[in-house]
């Protein structure tokens, strides 16, 4: 029997996943039946549906039959208006556990989220780099993926970690990026002020202005996966300092906010190159990704600021969420 051909035409191979992937999930055709009539073997049928699962081809969903109107996600769509989109798991998986099941959920969501002609605004940080590692392809067409702030500080330029992240997102829907390379935050808020003027860097923003949907996590200092901005080396002692005294909770592409969703006031965010929040809640989809109870206070200031449309959040933190506080 004929084994599939790694080398062979990538359209092929698409064609054999598809049909053996109809037969399997659609006809009820068992491993062997699909064998026999690909004429090959039950490892390679195997090989394709894995394969279809990872193109996209496959999109698995599994609801509960226990769903009823007080389901968790009803009970967090109810409480705060929010899609949410909760990741079932064992209470006690250790935190980087937690956090790849909940970038391979978040995954899905993304996959559903993006379309063609289409506007994304992509954060940096320790979550969205989990994520990005899972995402599945899809083909669309005229889309865009754009950084939503800097990402240099005084140690790196940090574009390399940061591209890598909005790279992946490109090259898994076919799309075109933007880096934003400027610094995430600026030393003084007058600098910042200038270099929004200049016309290289008003493309960018101007280009976050289309954005139809964005995609982040909420930093924290206190997370047990500690938040990039904390500890990549973008504040100083004197900042943290000055973050406390403002009664800071998180920030969200390092613009800060504290636990009532206020941003007023916090001097740092002066100097921050992430979105003003005005604009950023007129983005139709902002999709908010978040494992771990100890993001839970930053995730509750991130909802009070309006930030949030639609949540992917791991199970424990989410019964913890609906509590009432």
């Amino acid at each position: 029997m004929d084994e599939v051909d790694e080398g062979r035409d990538g359209a092929f191979r698409v064609d054999r996943a598809h049909t053996a992937a109809h037969l399997y999930y659609v006809q009820n055709r068992t491993m062997d039946a699909i064998a026999r009539e690909l004429r090959t073997s039950r490892s390679t049928v195997s090989r394709l549906l894995s394969y279809a699962r990872a193109q996209g081809i496959v999109d698995i969903r599994i609801r509960s039959p226990h769903e009823a109107p007080h389901t968790l996600e009803s009970r967090l769509a109810a409480r705060f208006g929010v899609t949410a989109h909760v990741v079932p798991m064992p209470g006690d998986l250790p935190e980087p556990e937690r956090l790849t099941r909940v970038a391979l959920g978040a995954a899905h969501v993304i996959h559903d989220l993006v379309h063609s002609e289409l506007t994304v605004g992509v954060a940096w940080g320790s979550t969205l780099a989990a994520v990005s590692t899972h995402l599945i392809p899809k083909s669309v067409h005229d889309t865009t993926f754009v950084q939503l702030n800097g990402s240099g500080n005084t140690y790196t330029t940090g574009l390399l970690y940061a591209s890598e992240i909005l790279s992946r997102f490109g090259e898994a829907y076919g799309g075109s990026v933007q880096q934003f390379p400027v610094p995430a935050f600026f030393d003084d808020p007058e600098t910042k002020r200038l270099l929004w003027r200049e016309r290289s860097t008003r493309r960018i923003l101007e280009t976050q202005q289309k954005m139809g949907l964005v995609v982040f996590s909420v930093g924290s200092a206190t997370a047990r996966v500690r938040s990039h901005v904390y500890s990549g080396g973008f504040l100083d002692p004197a900042d943290l300092d000055t973050l406390a005294a403002d009664g800071v909770v998180g920030d969200v592409a390092t613009v800060f906010y504290r636990a009532d969703g206020s941003s007023d006031g916090i001097a740092l965010n002066e100097r921050a190159t992430g979105p003003d929040f005005a604009a950023f809640r007129e983005v139709a989809r902002r999709c908010c990704i978040v494992a771990g109870e100890s993001k839970l206070t930053s995730l509750r200031g991130a909802i009070a600021a309006g930030l949030v449309t639609d949540l992917v959040i791991d199970e424990g933190t989410a019964r913890a969420l609906a509590e009432n506080d």
